[in-house]
């Protein structure tokens, strides 16, 4: 008895079994919080594992739609160029119908005064060959009376040409033939195309032909210069 009252013993004793009390509770709380610890150790990791998961079926779908992106600005690129392209090659066309167009207008209208100058080019020459024809009969009409007055003897050849053959031009023998070869071209002018014997002065006659278009003068100088290579006269 007197050593349980004594103090220091039931301090001793009170010490020691809040020890007790202290290492019991640490023990009980030791396993409390390791139990926890565990639980939440292994709620942390399957929430990462979760978390991991969808960051990487995020990070999956993000690279999908990058290189989707990337498709897509790539095929944009070569759209974009092929339609400039194709937009080039239409200008291009475009303006090579244009072209056409003009030079297809300006053949049209080449063509209708081709077709204008035609009709009145071969009006022209339907004119000039009446003339010419109507000549011809003047000629033809008066070949009477220059065989009887003028002893001529006027052929037609091929070619619209004339031959003027003249006789009875020298005293020594009358049927010596003189001639000249006449043509009318597509106006309607006279040219000397030949001459037998050649006369000097037929260029000026001829000349003078064409000024005057006195074909009856004409003959008689061209008579009279045939008459003068005989007589040795000069005449113009």
């Amino acid at each position: 008895m007197a050593s349980i009252r004594d103090y220091n013993v039931v301090e001793q004793f009170n010490s020691r079994l809040e020890e007790i009390r202290s290492t019991l509770l640490d023990q009980a709380m030791g396993e409390v919080l390791n139990d926890r610890v565990t639980e939440l150790c292994q709620e942390h990791r399957h929430y990462m594992k979760s978390v991991l998961g969808t960051c990487f079926k995020k990070c999956k779908e993000d690279e999908n739609m990058f290189d989707m992106i990337q498709t897509f600005k790539e095929d944009l690129k070569e759209k974009t160029s092929s339609l400039k392209e194709k937009s080039a090659e239409h200008l291009e066309v475009v303006s090579e119908i244009e072209d056409k167009e003009h030079h297809k207008a300006l053949l049209f209208q080449r063509i209708e005064k081709l077709k204008k100058d035609q009709t009145k080019n071969r009006e022209l020459i339907q004119s000039q060959n009446k003339a010419n024809k109507d000549r011809l009969k003047k000629l033809n009409k008066c070949k009477d009376i220059f065989q009887k007055h003028l002893s001529i003897e006027i052929r037609k050849i091929q070619g619209e040409k004339l031959q003027f053959v003249f006789r009875n031009i020298s005293r020594k023998d009358p049927d010596m033939v003189h001639m000249f070869l006449l043509q009318l071209d597509a106006e309607g002018v006279y040219h000397i195309i030949s001459c037998d014997p050649p006369l000097e002065n037929m260029t000026h006659l001829e000349r003078r032909l064409q000024e005057t278009n006195n074909f009856s003068a004409f003959l008689a100088n061209i008579r009279r210069e045939f008459v003068a290579l005989h007589s040795g006269v000069k005449k113009a």
